[in-house]
């Protein structure tokens, strides 16, 4: 996976630390973890927040399904156009510091069911529930996490594809660790203001992959396919070989 790439999953995790904090930090903050055995308390905690990545790794995986399939038809490259497209067409329906996911219309009714399903599992205190809450808490609907893994397309494969959203999951785990154990320590006002920052973040995510897709040439940012290189190479080859006769 390129630096570019990784660099790009992990700082759209980190930045959506903030918004993870409202989402999912209630139910973090519901599981009733107690700092009386710390041991327990740490494993506990980090039992979930790996059920939550794990959770992302596996979508990330599925949706690497499809990116493979546009890399083995040759359309890599529009892909990941279209991806840079997509990512700036729902940062401007998240400006405002709303979950643009929260505005389609079956995602209501997706969240009761994993909310529901998430109640009884949050009154067993064992390492197997943290897991399972994890996973559920993985599982809600959340426009970050759709950005992500729209981002995660264009990443060229499954396994790279699955890497892109466990990058993303660790991005999002120092906030997620901390608000378990500190408790919701930033404010909703500091929230709001950050949340606002990040639809600009995902516009320029958006540029980056556009520019990647087009492939300038341009070291890191937007180089050139290797078989584009290889395609001039060979004809560089063919037209010395010819020089010498």
């Amino acid at each position: 996976m390129e630096i570019a790439l990784i660099i790009s999953a992990i700082g759209l995790g980190f930045a959506s630390g903030f918004h993870c904090i409202g989402m999912c930090g209630p139910i973090a903050l519901s599981m009733g973890l107690t700092k009386n055995q710390k041991t327990n308390f740490y494993l506990q905690n980090i039992t979930y927040q790996f059920g939550r990545i794990f959770t992302y790794s596996i979508l990330g995986a599925f949706l690497g399904i499809i990116g493979q399939s546009f890399e083995f038809a040759g359309f890599q490259q529009y892909l990941t156009i279209l991806v840079g497209i997509l990512l700036i067409i729902m940062a401007i329906f998240s400006f405002g510091g709303k979950d643009f996911a929260s505005k389609i219309p079956f995602v209501s009714r997706a969240l009761l069911k994993v909310k529901m399903r998430l109640g009884k599992i949050l009154q067993r205190p064992d390492y197997k529930s943290r897991f399972a809450t994890g996973i559920l808490n993985g599982l809600l609907p959340c426009g970050m996490v759709y950005m992500a893994l729209t981002a995660s397309l264009a990443s060229g494969g499954i396994w790279q594809s699955s890497l892109f959203m466990f990058l993303f999951g660790l991005g999002t785990f120092p906030f997620m660790f901390a608000v378990v154990f500190l408790g919701n320590f930033i404010t909703t006002a500091f929230r709001v203001k950050i949340l606002k920052v990040i639809p600009v973040m995902m516009i320029l995510l958006g540029g980056l992959f556009i520019l990647r897709g087009l492939e300038l040439g341009i070291p890191y940012v937007s180089p050139r396919s290797e078989s584009l290189h290889v395609e001039h190479s060979t004809d560089g080859f063919h037209t010395d070989h010819t020089n010498c006769h």
